[in-house]
């Protein structure tokens, strides 16, 4: 079966509180049909009158996302088509980051890649004790360019240069929060959750105009994201049809 077309995107709607889970069964990877429904929901979530606050999560109770595909990575012989691929992720980012609703991040498990660069794009995250972060880019030849703003805007640069640079390193959740990614950690899932309807709640309560005006402050300097990402994509996009990225792609998936 063609793994890069399994996998789902939903939108639930419940006392104003709209929930995004995404969901492969490759430890919650983003093949590109995926990426592409996921910024089409997160901007018509961003639309409905009858949502005030998004909470944007991940099924299961393990790993948070994996990053890449890395089936659809493999099949990649076009330059083209790379940068169509990697231009998911960068949609992903925009679509948060122009969405009128502020955006609660819950990360129950490990998040690599990409999936770091999802965390970062949200606007306040909550994370469980397992929630290790890696930027693994670097290891397969590519580097973290898509992903990279997103991240250097919550990290910072020299945290981010951390994982950007010690590609195989995980790091902490408490190492990222500490670093500013995650607002709360917690010792489980259960707790997590209560603290997310909490704020979720009190979010739905406040002032519309008030949560859009500070979403505006919260994301200023990132107007030129649009171009900035696609250059990205483009980067990547170029990179990984090198040899040195394909040979090491093809060592992954051998794992």
């Amino acid at each position: 079966m063609d793994k890069t077309q399994l996998g789902d995107i939903t939108l639930e709607v419940e006392n104003g509180i709209g929930t995004i889970t995404f969901f492969h069964p490759a430890h919650n990877s983003l093949p590109g049909k995926l990426l592409a429904k996921f910024a089409q929901t997160i901007t018509d979530a961003g639309k409905r009158e009858d949502v005030g606050v998004i909470i944007l999560k991940s099924a299961g109770e393990r790993t948070f996302c994996a990053g890449a595909s890395f089936d659809e990575l493999a099949s990649i012989e076009d330059f083209e088509t790379g940068k169509k691929f990697f231009m998911g992720f960068a949609n992903v980012i925009n679509a948060c980051r122009k969405c009128p609703k502020i955006i609660i991040g819950r990360i129950q498990g490990k998040a690599v890649g990409g999936g770091v660069g999802v965390a970062s794009a949200t606007d306040y995250c909550f994370a469980t004790k397992y929630a290790s972060v890696k930027l693994s880019e670097l290891a397969i030849g590519i580097g973290p360019f898509v992903v990279g703003p997103a991240c250097e805007r919550k990290l910072g640069l020299s945290a981010m240069s951390q994982l950007a640079i010690n590609a195989t390193a995980w790091r902490t959740a408490q190492w990222a929060k500490e670093n500013g990614l995650f607002a709360e950690v917690y010792d489980s899932v259960e707790e997590m959750d209560d603290a997310i309807q909490v704020l979720a709640q009190k979010l739905v309560n406040s002032n519309p105009e008030a949560k859009r005006l500070l979403k505006n402050i919260f994301w200023e300097g990132t107007e030129h994201w649009d171009e900035l990402l696609e250059k990205r994509a483009e980067v990547s996009g170029k990179l990984v049809l090198s040899d040195y990225s394909k040979n090491a792609i093809a060592k992954f998936k051998q794992k």
